[in-house]
C-alpha cells in the first residue's frame, strides 16, 4: 500500500498509527465479537469509550472542573447558530470578522438575535491579510460575548498566543461581564491553549481530532442556563450536558476516533511536544516560499501567519494549475487551493509528517527551478 503526502484542509489527515489501531479493531472491540459502532451508545462498552475520550482531552488541554466537555453534530457550522441561541440571553454579542468563517458565524447569528459587527478585515470581496488592531477595537457595554475565529482555515491567518492574551485582557478591562466565543475548527489541539480565556469554545472534529461528524463543544458550567426553556432540547447546551451528548444517538464512531487521537497526542508527549514539531514544520515552509525569489508569495503579516493553514500563490494561475497537476502525479494531495482564494494551499495538521513538510519543500524547490 502506498499513501499519499496528505495536506488537505478538511476533512484531513489522520495519524498513520491511529488508523491502523482502528483497523485492528474494526470488527472485534477487546473481544466482545462486535465492532464499537455496532453495540448501544447507552452501553457500558461505548460509555467507557465516551468517558476517557473526555478524560484524556481534559487532560491535553487542562480543562478547568467548570467546563462540560460536549460531543455534539452538525459540525462548527451549527454552532454559528447554537451559540447565540444559547448565549445571547436577551442581550447583543459583538463579532470579529477576520475571513470567511467568522464572517458566516456573523451571518448566521444575525438571523438569532441583536448582532454587532465590532470589526472586520473585509475590503471589497477580499480579507486583508491581518487581524485588526486590539487596541483600536471598541466593544459594545451590552455584549454578552465577543465571537472570533481564532484560525481561518481559508486565509491562513491565526490569533497567536500573545494576540488572545491582549484580547481577554482588552475585553475583561472594558465589558467584565462578557466572555470570548471561538471556533477553534482548524487549528484546536496544535498548541497549548487557556481555556479559562474563553466562556465556550468549539471546533468542528475534521481537521485535527479525528473524522467529520463530531464537533466537539468546551462551555463553562455558568453559561449553560443562559438560554432559558425556550430552546429546543437538541441545541440547549444545558439539556445536552444533562444527558452526556446523548439525547440522540452520537456519533459513536467518530467519537471513539477522536478518543485515540488523543491518545496519540499523549504519547507524542502531549500538546507542548506536539506544538514544537509544528512550528518546525511552518518554519520550514514558510521559509521556502520566502527564500523563492518572489516565485512563491504568501502575504500574510508575519505576525499572524497560520502554523496550520499556509495558502501561497505562484507568479500566474496556470502555473498554478500545472503546480497542482505535477504535485498529484507526485504523490501530494489537497494543495489546491481554496475555491475563493484560488493559489496553493498546505495544511500541516497534527497528524502531517515533518517529513511530509520536507518533501513538499523538495517538490517546490524541483518545480521552482524549471520554470525560474
Amino acid at each position: 500500500m502506498t499513501r499519499t503526502w496528505n495536506f488537505s484542509a478538511g476533512p484531513a489527515a489522520i495519524p498513520l498509527e491511529v488508523l491502523q489501531q482502528a483497523q485492528e479493531q474494526l470488527l472485534d472491540w477487546h473481544g466482545i465479537g462486535a465492532s464499537i459502532m455496532e453495540v448501544s451508545h447507552r452501553g457500558k462498552t461505548f460509555t467507557a469509550v465516551i468517558e476517557a475520550a473526555e478524560a484524556d482531552l481534559r487532560e491535553l488541554l487542562s480543562v478547568p472542573d467548570n467546563y462540560r466537555v460536549l460531543f455534539l453534530q452538525g459540525g462548527a457550522s451549527l454552532q454559528f447558530t447554537q451559540v447565540p441561541l444559547n448565549l445571547l440571553a436577551g442581550k447583543s454579542a459583538d463579532y470579529l470578522i477576520t475571513g470567511s468563517w467568522s464572517q458566516k458565524a456573523y451571518k448566521e447569528a444575525s438571523l438569532i438575535g441583536a448582532v454587532r459587527l465590532a470589526a472586520t478585515t473585509q475590503a471589497g470581496s477580499r480579507f486583508a491579510p491581518c487581524l485588526p488592531e486590539i487596541e483600536h477595537l471598541a466593544f459594545d457595554e451590552q455584549a454578552a460575548y465577543v465571537h472570533l475565529c481564532t484560525n481561518e482555515t481559508i486565509h491562513g491567518i491565526e490569533v497567536h498566543e500573545e494576540t488572545e492574551a491582549r484580547l481577554f485582557e482588552a475585553l475583561a478591562r472594558t465589558v467584565p461581564d462578557a466572555f470570548l466565543v471561538a471556533d477553534m475548527s482548524s487549528h484546536i489541539l496544535s498548541r497549548p491553549l487557556d481555556v479559562r480565556r474563553y466562556g465556550l469554545i468549539y471546533a468542528g472534529a475534521q481537521k485535527n481530532i479525528g473524522p467529520s461528524g463530531v464537533t466537539l463543544v468546551i462551555v463553562r458550567d455558568d453559561l449553560l442556563d443562559r438560554s432559558g426553556a425556550n430552546v429546543p432540547s437538541q441545541l440547549s447546551y444545558r439539556a445536552q450536558a444533562d444527558n452526556n451528548s446523548m439525547i440522540n444517538t452520537p456519533p459513536t464512531f467518530a467519537i471513539h476516533m477522536a478518543g485515540l487521537v488523543f491518545r496519540w497526542l499523549k504519547a507524542q508527549g502531549g500538546l507542548d511536544a506536539i506544538a514544537a514539531v509544528n512550528r518546525e514544520k511552518a518554519r520550514r515552509l514558510y521559509e521556502a516560499i520566502d527564500q523563492s525569489g518572489g516565485f512563491y508569495r504568501n502575504t500574510v503579516d508575519p505576525a499572524c501567519r497560520s502554523v496550520m493553514n499556509i495558502p501561497f500563490n505562484l507568479p500566474t494561475p496556470e502555473l498554478e494549475a500545472q503546480f497542482v497537476k505535477e504535485s498529484e502525479a507526485a504523490g501530494f494531495i489537497g494543495l489546491k487551493g481554496h475555491k475563493s482564494m484560488g493559489g496553493i494551499r498546505a495544511s500541516l495538521y497534527n497528524a502531517v509528517s515533518l517529513e511530509a513538510v520536507e518533501a513538499l519543500v523538495g517538490f517546490m524547490g524541483e518545480f521552482a527551478a524549471g520554470r525560474g
